[in-house]
């Protein structure tokens, strides 16, 4: 079973045209992922992301509703997040 997860995106660098990155936000851990698919994806947006690549847009209450939901299921257990892809 895969997990995308929601993050928010807190600053991208597009200083490599073939690879747009960005800082996202994860329930307070932020990771660097690629976002190369989503050309309209804007800091201050919310993204949903698996092993590194966010896979699409989605609502700031979606996003707030489904990391409620992990953190009350013990699936995003900050330790092992931080040593995990997305």
């Amino acid at each position: 079973m895969c997990l995308a997860v929601p993050g928010k995106i807190v600053s991208i660098d597009e200083s490599n045209p073939d690879l747009k990155m960005a800082k996202v936000n994860f329930g307070g851990v932020m990771k660097e992922i690629c976002i190369q698919w989503l050309p309209d994806a804007n800091v201050g947006e919310y993204v949903l992301a698996h092993v590194g690549f966010a896979l699409n847009k989605i609502d700031e209450k979606d996003a707030e509703d489904t990391l409620k939901i992990l953190h009350e299921m013990g699936d995003l257990n900050e330790e092992e997040f931080k040593s995990e892809s997305i």
